[in-house]
């Protein structure tokens, strides 16, 4: 059976570096829940169609698809219209469940998976994951980091920062926490140690449960 791991994180933390390096590095296979959710309302799916009558045939772009910006400036901040989009799009669980399963079954007992999902936990796949990371950074970083990668403003930033709200109770189900502040190297590093002893316990049969799969109590 591959190894299936769920990564999440704060904003601007490094959790895509560390998947995209995990893919690079090691030939893990990565699905990012974000596009993975941005293929289901591409232009000829029903999704489209749905997404364009809520939110009007302005968020279509010069390229026929859904402009993204200004879809995100429709509901960033706003949990009503959030949620009205999430309908459009559908029902996603399914979706993740089903590529999840699609691992298990067409991967090699040497594969290796992740799942990169901002809502990894409140969306029920930690459960179905062998193992869940999250990486974390502070909020001057990752302030900093918005600033210089997004270039917004101080302000912009922080209003991005804030809107994440309090990731603490993530933290305590989570099977592995990344303080990702000491800069690319030392992170890199961790990385390297903390999936090789991943790797083998999964291996040897001694990877314990995730702590998404444990019942509370």
């Amino acid at each position: 059976m591959p190894l299936i791991l769920g990564v999440t994180g704060t904003i601007a933390s490094g959790k895509s570096s560390l998947c995209r390096y995990l893919a690079e590095r090691y030939g893990a296979v990565h699905a990012d829940a974000d596009a993975v959710v941005h293929g289901l309302y591409a232009p000829g799916t029903l999704g489209f169609g749905r997404v364009v009558a809520e939110f009007g045939s302005d968020i279509v772009g010069p390229d026929g698809a859904v402009d993204r910006k200004i879809l995100g400036a429709r509901v960033f901040g706003r949990p009503e219209r959030m949620e009205a989009l999430r309908r459009a799009i559908g029902d996603l669980p399914p979706v993740f469940f089903g590529l999840i399963d699609s691992w298990r079954r067409d991967l090699g007992p040497g594969g290796v998976a992740i799942l990169e999902a901002i809502n990894l936990i409140s969306g029920g796949y930690a459960a179905r994951c062998d193992a869940n990371w999250i990486v974390v950074t502070t909020p001057e970083t990752a302030r900093r980091r918005l600033m210089e990668r997004n270039r917004l403003s101080a302000e912009d930033a922080r209003a991005r920062i804030d809107h994440q709200g309090d990731w603490s109770d993530r933290l305590a189900v989570c099977d592995r926490v990344f303080h990702n502040d000491a800069g690319l190297a030392a992170f890199l590093a961790e990385i390297d140690a903390v999936f090789a002893e991943a790797r083998r316990a999964y291996r040897e049969g001694t990877l314990p449960p995730p702590h998404a799969a444990v019942p509370a109590g």
